[in-house]
């Protein structure tokens, strides 16, 4: 682990290593953490560091990997290191590459397989150890968690909004306080992931 007490010097170490991760400050002596950003042709997988809010919008257009509001709460860090480490967001070997889903899935449900597009599914529902797929035809249950299904689903088509529901965003109809209008629910969002829904909401804004 590199520590530097300034952009520049964070510049520097960037043209010179290869750095994977950067945990990036915003107010820093003589350069900012946006405008280092802004210099960098390669960026390195970023995650802003910053006691102000106002500063997300304009992070997340930079493609930063998350942003944490000081101060940052162990659970809401470690949930950031989960989606580094587990998030899919370095390139896999080849051969896991072969092996991933390109648009369907297959489900077993009372010992059959069944073919799901994943633009059929409108949301997801946990039920402890099984999960309940909804789409408008017809809802299958299956032994698997939440967890095991964030894994192979895109999180440019999927989002969990709540510890128990993970929607299809090109279901959505509308978000409004709590929560997300589906073509034929309505799925709360959960208090530990308000900060995620408002995050994507800001980067999907025209």
């Amino acid at each position: 682990m590199i520590k530097c007490t300034s952009a520049v010097d964070a510049f520097t170490i960037l043209q010179e290593k290869k750095i994977d991760v950067v945990f990036l400050d915003i107010h820093m002596p003589r350069l900012t953490g946006l405008d280092l950003l802004k210099t960098l042709k390669i960026r390195p997988k970023v995650i802003i560091t910053s006691a102000h809010r106002e500063y997300a919008l304009e992070s997340f257009d930079l493609d930063v990997v998350d942003y944490l509001l000081k101060p940052i709460s162990f659970e809401r860090f470690s949930k950031t290191v989960d989606k580094i480490v587990h998030g899919g967001l370095f390139t896999q070997p080849a051969k896991e590459k072969e092996n991933l889903p390109g648009d369907h899935i297959f489900i077993k449900s009372n010992s059959k397989f069944f073919k799901v597009n994943f633009s059929e599914i409108i949301y997801i529902e946990s039920m402890k150890d099984y999960l309940k797929i909804h789409t408008a035809e017809y809802k299958l249950v299956t032994h698997q968690t939440m967890n095991d299904m964030e894994k192979i689903l895109s999180p440019k088509q999927f989002i969990r909004v709540h510890k128990s529901f993970m929607v299809a965003v090109g279901h959505i109809k509308t978000i409004y306080g709590n929560s997300v209008e589906m073509e034929n629910a309505t799925i709360p969002i959960g208090i530990n992931y308000k900060e995620k829904v408002m995050n994507f909401i800001s980067r999907k804004i025209q």
